[in-house]
């Protein structure tokens, strides 16, 4: 087996597109490991609708990434106590689904430290029924990739919060995430450890279960590769939350100038139908203001932009602007 070295790139931009690069590139006939570490940031599952998985309020406020990745599964936060690992072999039926044989080197290496992990369900492992990994893979049809996160000392409050959706938002086709107590590694550990140092105590118990090791560099023509993956598809909009499924959106609030009910149909990112119903009072149609969304992305930025010569008084009455940008955009009451 091959250990890639990643630099120590903590962009998970980066990260996702070095994974992948190294899926297709890489030398078939040969085992690959790779180690990262990322800065705070969500990381979706492949079939998932993203705004349904995240507060997005509070991940534009904090800078947390959200990055979509090949493999399914759920939404999980990654930050500078959680180390990812990623096997890249070949595909067979025997390997896919098999998640015990991908995790079963880790879990012993845990169990030797002292923490009592185990596989349990599909794809989670678990100490004392709290989840410190969870698991997914993904497959070319020649290649395939099992890739982990490990909590060793995540910021668990970040987790719920930065995973907490704050809109009423969504009839959805995508797969939801199925939230799980979580627990990070450092609680079953007796001595305090530093993430380098587990990383490192993790390579050294993979080489002592008698794999031969040697370190992969790559060369500045392939990380260059690696920059163009990650500007043409996970550093943006579209592969991030364009590629959500179909999905519905109710919104209502009752204003003083009366109650606005608002649906919206989003299809790969981009609002196909916006209806307006309410009991307000208007001089102008509001199917003006319906129009003038339809074939947009569904995305703060853009729909604020689109709004900033529109009176909204002309539709609504005496209604700040900001207060229907956030029925449209933003967090429950």
């Amino acid at each position: 087996m091959i250990f890639i070295d990643n630099e120590d790139v903590n962009d998970p931009r980066i990260n996702l597109a070095l994974e992948e690069y190294a899926l297709r590139n890489f030398n078939p006939g040969k085992d690959y490991l790779l180690f990262y570490i990322n800065e705070p940031s969500i990381i979706i599952g492949r079939n998932q609708n993203t705004l349904e998985e995240i507060n997005f309020n509070y991940v534009e406020q904090k800078g947390i990434h959200v990055v979509r990745r090949m493999s399914g599964g759920g939404a999980v936060y990654h930050d500078f106590g959680n180390l990812n690992f990623s096997f890249i072999t070949n595909h067979d039926l025997k390997s896919l689904n098999n998640f015990g044989k991908f995790t079963t080197p880790v879990t012993k290496i845990l169990n030797q430290l002292g923490v009592p992990a185990e596989l349990k369900g599909r794809n989670d492992v678990l100490v004392h029924d709290k989840k410190i990994s969870g698991n997914a893979q993904f497959s070319t049809g020649k290649r395939m990739f099992h890739h982990g996160t490990l909590l060793l000392n995540s910021d668990l409050s970040e987790v719920s919060k930065a995973l907490q959706v704050k809109m009423s938002k969504i009839e959805s086709k995508g797969h939801k995430s199925v939230r799980s107590r979580v627990a990070n590694i450092s609680e079953f550990l007796d001595t305090p450890i530093d993430i380098e140092s587990f990383k490192n105590l993790l390579l050294k118990g993979l080489y002592n279960e008698g794999e031969v090791f040697q370190t992969y560099t790559l060369t500045e023509a392939q990380w260059q590769d690696v920059y163009k993956l990650r500007d043409e598809k996970y550093g943006t909009w579209d592969w991030n939350y364009g590629s959500s499924p179909k999905f519905n959106i109710k919104r209502s609030k009752r204003f003083p100038i009366g109650e606005i009910d608002l649906r919206i149909y989003v299809e790969k990112g981009i609002i196909t139908d916006f209806k307006i119903y309410g009991d307000f009072f208007g001089k102008e149609p509001v199917e003006t203001l319906e129009k003038l969304l339809i074939g947009t992305r569904y995305e703060k930025a853009t729909i604020e932009e689109l709004m900033r010569p529109i009176d909204i008084e002309d539709f609504f009455g005496l209604l700040p602007k900001e207060d229907y940008l956030n029925l449209i955009y933003g967090e429950d009451s």
